[in-house]
């Protein structure tokens, strides 16, 4: 059986999602969590930019961005047809494009010496609201199944609330909140966020 080489980081969003995916998929993987201040050579000899996640495959192939891993992951085996829903793709990129930008600066305004970053907690609480709407129709983000939004989406969401958990919790905004606890509490998130004393490990 092939097994492939992973190189990710434990609470970097990417990473989780494509955790998520390549387990749900049931691809053999070796997970190195890797130490930013230190990066393995074999990992930038692969991928140059650095960052994580980073999808080696048996035949040397690379996957380096978090998207092309969960939908390499998902042609090879998608059992509950997450690749066949509709609507995903753009909720995907307005997460990763508008909100994201909104979340870092919001959690890290230092970061961005030069900008004003007094109304990216407001920026960003436009798509909580948007999520919100939908998750007020159906448990999940495109129905009442677990889908590939959601566990694109949910790692970004968890990280939002997580920079002031006080304010999140008391938003008005209870079908969304009820969503990221259930992908919080779910055995696949469990599973993945797991903390390893020794890496690498085998993801499945």
């Amino acid at each position: 059986m092939e097994n492939h080489t992973l190189y990710s980081y434990r609470r970097c969003p990417y990473a989780m999602r494509a955790r998520m995916a390549l387990f749900m998929a049931r691809i053999p993987c070796t997970v190195h969590d890797i130490d930013f201040k230190n990066k393995p050579e074999e990992m930038l000899k692969a991928s140059p930019k650095g960052t994580v996640p980073v999808l080696i495959l048996e035949d040397g192939t690379v996957i380096e961005e978090s998207l092309d891993i969960i939908y390499w992951a998902l042609q090879q085996n998608d059992p509950d047809g997450w690749l066949m829903a509709q609507g995903y793709e753009g909720l995907i990129a307005e997460n990763d494009e508008m909100f994201k930008a909104a979340l870092d600066r919001y959690k890290y305004p230092n970061r961005f010496p030069d900008e004003d970053c007094a109304n990216a907690r407001e920026q960003g609480l436009v798509f909580l609201q948007k999520l919100n709407d939908k998750l007020a129709a159906h448990a999940f983000l495109l129905n009442d199944q677990k889908g590939i939004a959601d566990i694109c989406i949910f790692p970004f969401i968890r990280q939002f609330a997580n920079v002031d958990r006080e304010w999140y919790e008391a938003l008005d905004l209870k079908p969304l909140q009820n969503w990221l606890n259930t992908n919080l509490k779910s055995d696949l998130f469990q599973h993945i966020i797991k903390k390893y004393q020794e890496t690498p490990y085998c993801l499945i």
